[in-house]
Formats: C-alpha cells, structure tokens, sequence
C-alpha cells in the first residue's frame, strides 16, 4: 500500500455510525505501524492484572475482566475475517453478530487470563499481517455488514478502536491499570 493511503481514515459511509466511537479513539498516522504499537502496550497493561483480579465484574450484569478481553479476541476476529472476505472481493453480506451470547458460549471465565491474553497475541499478530500485506485496490473495497456499507479501512480502525475502547472500560470501571 502507498504511504499516502495508510494515513487516510476511513470514510463516512464506510462504516455504521455507532462505530464512530471506536474510530475516534485511533490516532493519526500510519495505521499499518498504530496497530503494533497499541496492540503492543495493552498486552502490557494487561499482563499487569493479577489473578485474583480475572474474575471481577464492576457490576453483577457486567462481564469479569477474562470475559472483556475474550470479547476482545471475538470481536477482532469477526472485524478481521470481514475484512479479509471483503479485500479478496466477497460480497456477501455478513451477519450481525452478538458479543452477549458469544461470551455466555465462550465460557472465557473458566479459562486462565494468560490463555486468553496468549490468543489475544495470535489474533493481534495475524490481524497485523492481514493489514501490512494487502493491495491498495483491497484496502479501498467496501462490503456490507449488519445490513450498512463497510470498508476494509474501517475494519482495520475499528479493530484498533474497539480494543482502545475497552482498555479505557478496564481502566475506568474495572481499575485495574494505568497505562
């Protein structure tokens, strides 16, 4: 991909507008070396929760801290099998999906922390590669999911933004880092 097209961001129209909130949360600049560098430092962040920390809820509805970052993993994964689909030129439209009964059926509270975190470093790794190798014809296809357009761009922002998104949610609900 050209320099010039890894520091656009996505446009309007590319994405639903409720992710703009996940959007907004990524940097400027070089999303194929951003995503590196955030994926990066949160694995750090959240190596420093302690066990007996995993399984605290802020709340009695709310997820504990394993099932946040299993969700995590979920929802990189559903963000970037889109994209992949979409940049090799699949049109079908993808479902939405629901991250409530993926976390009740994951069970990611009976899995230690450092598993989960160890697949949260495979998703993150391929995620990365995804992005870095792709064509700048790919990088600009748009799909449709959740019955609205979607870019490739705004799936790779939304996989960065979404995780910024609920490391903020572990720092300011579940206080268990500074970062």
């Amino acid at each position: 991909m050209p320099e010039e097209l890894a520091f656009e961001r996505p446009r309007e129209g590319t994405y639903g507008a409720y992710y703009q909130q996940y959007i907004d949360l990524v940097p400027d600049g070089d999303l194929r070396r951003l995503l590196p560098v955030i994926f990066d430092a949160d694995f750090r962040a959240m190596r420093t929760i302690t066990p007996e920390q995993e399984l605290y809820r802020y709340a009695p509805d709310k997820w504990s801290i394993r099932e946040v970052v299993g969700h995590m993993c979920d929802t990189e994964r559903v963000f970037s099998y889109r994209a992949m689909c979409i940049a090799r030129g699949d049109q079908t439209p993808f479902p939405s999906f629901d991250e409530n009964r993926y976390a009740s059926v994951a069970r990611y509270d009976d899995i230690p922390l450092e598993l989960i975190l160890g697949e949260l470093m495979a998703v993150h790794a391929a995620t990365i590669l995804l992005f870095e190798n792709m064509s700048d014809a790919a990088w600009n296809r748009v799909g449709t999911a959740s019955d609205t357009p979607v870019g490739v761009r705004s799936l790779a922002y939304l996989c960065a933004g979404h995780e910024l998104h609920h490391m903020n949610i572990l720092k300011e609900r579940y206080g268990v880092m500074d970062f």
